[in-house]
């Protein structure tokens, strides 16, 4: 596949759907982590995450016959809601797979972007099997939250914004789950950066991540005790190839330092953001020395956050 041209592709089937969401800067943030910091703010993305772009891009490059079928995808957070709304947007039926235990204000975004909720037990396979049943009733297309190509593809094109406004970035860092955004920007740097290094930031308490590109293959998670509730599935047989070959590093931080990093960043920027979104700060604080007087774009993640349930 010719990822260049398929990100450049992504670009324009998405543009008139999405936010070209805003670059902020700080002169505070940039002394304190020793660097020059841009962030892009995908907080401010419509749904409240990057995920809009992935699904959008997917689902636009259906068949008539199967968006006539509607979609189906498993999320317990941001990607329900963007197949949900972007689902609605294009007038298609979504059928959105949750956990029983998924947070009410999740349920509730999605029912309200005209999602049609099939609930299941927590566990992942309860979620794919639980797909499965809705597939082959409803004949609906299958959406993976992270690990198909055309989702992968239109979440590098935050990144690729980020570029064509900061083409001398020296380096960009994004946080890391089922890595859909990782490789999606380390795709983006790669074939529209100049000499653009890739890092991701990871929670230790959810570090399948860090640990395959040490062993060399997908690990699993031992645990999912984190905050950064947007992180805690693992890399796909996709997502974690594109990794391997773009991404210069891994850093773990620790829950501490991602409230630190997310508080930070309300107070400073004056913007909400949701603690998946602050891993990837943290991870710049956290190493100061591998980052220092570089210019470096922060992909900030998302902002869906449960106001009354805050870490700080």
């Amino acid at each position: 596949m010719n990822y260049k041209s398929e990100l450049l592709k992504a670009q324009q089937r998405i543009t008139h759907y999405i936010h070209n969401t805003p670059i902020l800067t700080s002169h505070l943030l940039d002394e304190i982590s020793d660097c020059n910091l841009f962030f892009k703010c995908e907080n401010f993305q419509k749904m409240g995450a990057f995920k809009m772009r992935g699904a959008l891009n997917a689902i636009l490059q259906l068949s008539d016959e199967q968006k006539a079928k509607g979609v189906v995808t498993h999320s317990s957070g941001n990607f329900a809601q963007a197949v949900a709304l972007s689902a609605k947007m294009l007038g298609i039926t979504a059928y959105i797979v949750m956990p029983k235990n998924a947070p009410k204000v999740k349920k509730d975004a999605v029912l309200g972007y005209g999602g049609i909720i099939i609930e299941s037990d927590s566990t992942p396979i309860a979620r794919e099997l639980k797909a499965a049943e809705v597939i082959k009733e409803k004949e609906a297309t299958f959406i993976h939250p992270s690990n198909d190509i055309p989702v992968i593809i239109g979440q590098g094109t935050a990144a690729l914004e980020l570029l064509k406004e900061q083409p001398n970035l020296e380096a960009i860092i994004a946080p890391v789950g089922g890595g859909g955004l990782l490789s999606g920007t380390a795709l983006s740097a790669h074939f529209f950066g100049n000499n653009c290094k890739i890092y991701a930031g990871e929670p230790f308490e959810a570090d399948d991540a860090y640990r395959s590109l040490k062993s060399g293959k997908i690990e699993s998670n031992k645990t999912t005790n984190t905050i950064a509730d947007g992180l805690r599935t693992q890399l796909g047989s996709n997502t974690f190839p594109i990794i391997q070959n773009y991404v210069s590093e891994i850093i773990r931080v620790s829950e501490d330092e991602i409230i630190t990093a997310m508080k930070l960043v309300w107070e400073r920027l004056k913007i909400i953001i949701e603690p998946s979104s602050a891993v990837a700060f943290a991870a710049i604080l956290k190493n100061k020395e591998l980052f220092k007087d570089k210019k470096v774009g922060v992909i900030l993640s998302g902002g869906n956050v449960d106001l009354s349930n805050l870490p700080f």
